[in-house]
């Protein structure tokens, strides 16, 4: 569970809907796209190999899909990557955290958003190119370049390895995407440089509004996640491509980015700065016998950037997420459908922690206008603050380089049972 959607393809469907989006103006009939589709994918497949210096190993079928196929299509991958209860987990995450409202689902708003504006998709499964059968492919062509992109990414290191990730490891799951869809985002910047008439269409398609409402309406942090592969992703490929090419851009399928905080701050990954891994301690027996833990990931400097985000302003998110060292949270549910969440940070070093612990100081009272301060005191090694809200009590700890943030916990829970506790331990990063 994580901000984004857990699916590799899902996101490289969202750029074809920002993009490409389905117009109501009929094109053609479906056969005569269907004969027009094979002969251009070919052509567009050498251009895009050309560009982006990696041999073809196999020719890419494409084909035809209907608006009521490419539905079922996402709906298989929707209920395969986010089950029932991984869905209900996600909602309940981010209604926790303020950053959806209370009628939100994630999977019907996923569906939605990409059933109305999908055009077309690369399917590593099948390795086959897809695309819409309303769309006028010629004005679609760098779009299918991106996709194509994927193909190349598919024959030479093996896309589908990206989709047995481990479920609670989504931060770097998200990094990954953005070493994908900004692989295949510059190729498709590079394409355009080749033929600046595409431009034209691309412009035509932003002038009219299309794809810009669905995405407009999203909650924030869904949204700025939903882009972040391609916008944080093509900016960190673009700048291994200016120290190594190409070669080097190739390499990093190897040498995985590890961290969204190693995308948004590149020198870190060239210099091996790899996460912290944190071990969550489980405060079920804290909470109450019938409490049980319902989730647990890594939210990463993007995904705390954006809790913060919600409620702050952009430029003191992005400086009091910074330094980030690692982090881990873990989501309860109580008997009558309360949530409690506990997030774990460590940061590189204490002033990190106590920018960090400040900005969710006035995270907490801009979230909860009715909160009220019960406590607030330093310690020997940094502070904490209690808060009573509506939702339950907000505890917030810095101790030296980490901060504990314990949100919608009980009310009537006793707090002096929290100062100095164990909650995780840390590990020191592991080599990739």
């Amino acid at each position: 569970m994580s901000l984004s959607s857990r699916n590799i393809l899902l996101p490289i469907l969202f750029l074809i809907s920002s993009l490409g989006v389905a117009s109501n103006v009929q094109v053609g009939d479906r056969s005569s796209l269907a004969d027009a589709l094979p002969s251009l994918s070919e052509q567009l497949l050498r251009e895009t190999s050309e560009i982006r210096q990696l041999k073809i190993l196999r020719p890419v079928p494409s084909s035809v899909q209907s608006r009521a196929e490419i539905e079922r299509m996402l709906a298989h991958h929707l209920d395969e990557q986010d089950p029932p209860q991984v869905n209900r987990a996600t909602n309940l995450f981010l209604k926790r955290l303020g950053l959806a409202p209370l009628n939100f689902d994630h999977r019907s708003f996923m569906l939605k958003l990409l059933t109305d504006q999908v055009v077309g998709y690369y399917d590593p499964e099948q390795r086959r190119f897809f695309i819409a059968d309303w769309v006028d492919i010629a004005g679609r062509k760098p779009v299918i370049v991106h996709e194509l992109t994927h193909s190349l990414q598919d024959q030479h290191f093996d896309l589908r390895r990206f989709e047995r990730w481990p479920k609670d490891e989504s931060d770097a799951k998200l990094a990954a995407q953005a070493l994908i869809e900004g692989d295949a985002t510059l190729v498709m910047t590079f394409y355009l440089w080749r033929n600046p008439g595409q431009i034209f269409a691309l412009l035509k398609t932003f002038g009219n509004g299309l794809g810009m409402e669905a995405i407009g309406s999203a909650p924030r942090a869904i949204a700025e996640s939903l882009k972040f592969p391609y916008i944080e992703g093509s900016a960190w490929v673009r700048e291994l491509h200016r120290r190594g090419g190409w070669e080097l851009v190739s390499r990093a399928y190897s040498d995985l980015p590890r961290s969204t905080e190693q995308i948004l701050h590149p020198e870190k990954y060239f210099a091996r700065e790899l996460p912290v891994e944190v071990k969550i301690a489980d405060v079920s027996p804290l909470l109450g016998g019938e409490w049980k833990r319902i989730a647990s990931d890594v939210c990463g400097e993007w995904g705390l950037a954006l809790i913060l985000g919600e409620f702050l302003p952009e430029d003191l998110t992005a400086r009091a997420a910074a330094g980030w060292g690692g982090d881990r949270y873990a989501l309860y549910e109580g008997p009558n459908g309360q949530t409690a969440i506990l997030i774990i940070t460590v940061w590189d070093a204490e002033p990190d922690a106590r920018e960090f612990f400040d900005a969710y100081s006035q995270r907490v009272i801009k979230r909860y206008a009715d909160n009220e301060e019960v406590i607030e005191r330093l310690t020997a090694d940094g502070a904490y603050r209690l808060w009573r809200t509506g939702e339950g009590l907000v505890w917030l700890e810095r101790r030296a380089t980490s901060v504990i943030i314990f949100e919608g916990a009980p009310r009537d829970l006793d707090w002096r049972r929290l100062p100095g506790r164990r909650w995780a331990s840390f590990q020191p990063p592991r080599a990739n």
